[in-house]
């Protein structure tokens, strides 16, 4: 049987301790998962006291992603999505690695904020163990970060990352690779320090179940219950042995439990003060194990944007019931903006589905400002927009979707375009434009439609057609377009309307 690739999908996690692939089919309304690789590229062991990444680790994570990237050529671009985590967050040279990365995958690598790498983990478990009645506790002990989630179903409640992994742990505690009681009670101390932010929210809302996935946690169940501490899960007493016995060991070199890889014993011992730490903050007795974690997850949330159900959607709606939006006011400007977009799309070389989406939820939220203050309202809600935690979106789509909203009026900024990557910044500044012609036309916020307007472009040529009279009946629009075509010159986009 031949495969229909148009209907195979990829997810990629940059983790910070190991790297995963995910290939899956989409049959018969589900995911059929066909492959997987995961390589230990411990890239948040390669992150100095400067926070930059070294040649080796960068080296050692690009032939991982050539590997991947092999693997998925086929696979539609639409089809794949690739994220990195917390030491790519991390990392100040970051941007000078992923424009290498993009070249050896073949596709642009995103990077999810904590809480964003958070719930796409509580969705990849859900969708593993779906559970509508009980509300349940996720953690997740990752290479850079720890992740606790409490939900139900597919709703994630509350959502946190916290800044210590196996490897940075591991770094800070077990560097010389000696286990020792001290250090070991340090790292769980050090763990439940950093749980303190969220102890008392999470008690109080409480849980049902708690789980634990991704590799960490799974490798210390396989060892538990290889050593026969346990039956199902990670018991509390086990976890209590299991330390009792690396102490006992000594040294990271020297362990040999049966259910532990060579790679992943420099971090074990961190990976267990962590849960240790967890275990003793929040009062767990024992957790259970899920196969699902962040890829899954990815995947999930793929399938959901190229069927239709995309969570950014419900986000944006989100956010603008939480600001107050107008509404009616959004959406007469999202109309007229989408108007432009399709006669302009073909000269401009915009993208269907990437761009539009951009454009309409920028128009969207582009008044989210006014919650703070009318005065630099569209600098208020540009701030709004890159600082919050919008659910399904990455930090760059988060840049550019706050640009539009930053640059939807008055002078336009173009130096601010920088912070944009130069193969997208002609895409956010002509899309730019589009919402700022629709916002002038649609200043008097009234119910009355506008007439038939014939948008054509030129390169940086903008020609507006306007029905014969329609401009002298409307003095104030005219106006309006006057001060707009000055504006726009900053851009070195030359306004035409008649």
């Amino acid at each position: 049987m031949t495969l229909n690739m148009d209907e195979s999908y990829a997810a990629v996690d940059l983790g910070s301790n190991s790297f995963h692939m995910i290939v899956a089919n989409w049959v018969d309304g589900r995911l059929q998962i066909i492959d997987r690789m995961k390589e230990m590229v411990r890239l948040a062991s390669g992150l100095n006291d400067k926070q930059e990444l070294s040649k080796e680790s960068m080296q050692q994570a690009l032939e991982c992603l050539q590997r991947f990237g092999q693997r998925i050529r086929e696979i539609p671009h639409v089809n794949v999505r690739a994220v990195g985590t917390n030491t790519l967050r991390q990392a100040r040279n970051g941007g000078v690695f992923l424009s290498q990365a993009y070249i050896a995958l073949g596709h642009p690598i995103e990077i999810i904020a904590g809480r964003e790498e958070a719930r796409l983990i509580y969705s990849g478990v859900a969708h593993s163990l779906y559970d509508e009645v009980n509300k349940r506790l996720v953690i997740d002990i990752g290479g850079g970060s720890t992740e606790l989630i409490i939900g139900r179903g597919f709703d994630a409640y509350y959502t946190e990352s916290l800044y210590m992994g196996c490897v940075n742990v591991g770094q800070r505690f077990f560097e010389d690779g000696k286990i020792k009681a001290k250090k070991m009670r340090k790292a769980v101390l050090f763990a439940m320090q950093e749980l303190e932010s969220i102890e008392v929210t999470y008690k109080k809302m409480g849980w049902d179940h708690a789980l634990g996935s991704s590799g960490t946690i799974m490798t210390i169940r396989d060892v538990a219950q290889a050593q026969g501490w346990c039956d199902s899960g990670i018991t509390a007493s086990a976890l209590t042995r299991l330390t009792e016995a690396l102490i006992a060991i000594g040294d990271s070199a020297s362990i040999d439990f049966a259910g532990l890889s060579e790679r992943r014993k420099p971090v074990f011992a961190s990976g267990v003060a962590i849960l240790s730490g967890v275990f003793e903050a929040l009062n767990l007795e024992k957790i259970n194990v899920s196969e699902g974690a962040l890829r899954e997850g990815l995947l999930h949330d793929l399938i959901g944007r190229v069927h239709n159900e995309d969570i950014r959607d419900k986000t944006i709606l989100d956010v603008s019931q939480r600001y107050n939006v107008d509404m009616e006011q959004a959406n007469r400007v999202k109309e007229t903006a989408e108007a432009f977009f399709h006669q302009v799309k073909a000269d401009w070389e915009l993208d269907e589905k990437t761009d539009l989406k951009l454009l309409q939820w920028g128009a969207l939220i582009h008044e989210i400002g006014l919650s703070v203050a009318h005065n630099q309202y569209h600098r208020h809600g540009a701030y709004l927009t890159a600082n919050s935690d919008l659910a399904g979106f990455s930090r760059q789509e988060q840049t550019k979707l706050a640009m539009l909203v930053r640059s939807h009026r008055r002078k336009f900024p173009l130096e601010e375009f920088e912070s944009i990557t130069y193969s997208r910044r002609a895409s956010i500044i002509r899309l730019s434009v589009l919402l700022r012609l629709a916002v002038v036309l649609h200043r008097s916020r009234s119910n009355s439609s506008l007439p038939e307007i014939r948008a054509g472009v030129n390169k940086n040529r903008v020609n507006l057609h306007f029905p014969s009279g329609w401009l002298d009946k409307h003095p104030l629009t005219l106006v309006d377009l006057n001060t707009e075509k000055s504006f726009l010159e900053i851009a070195d986009v030359k306004l035409i309307f008649d």
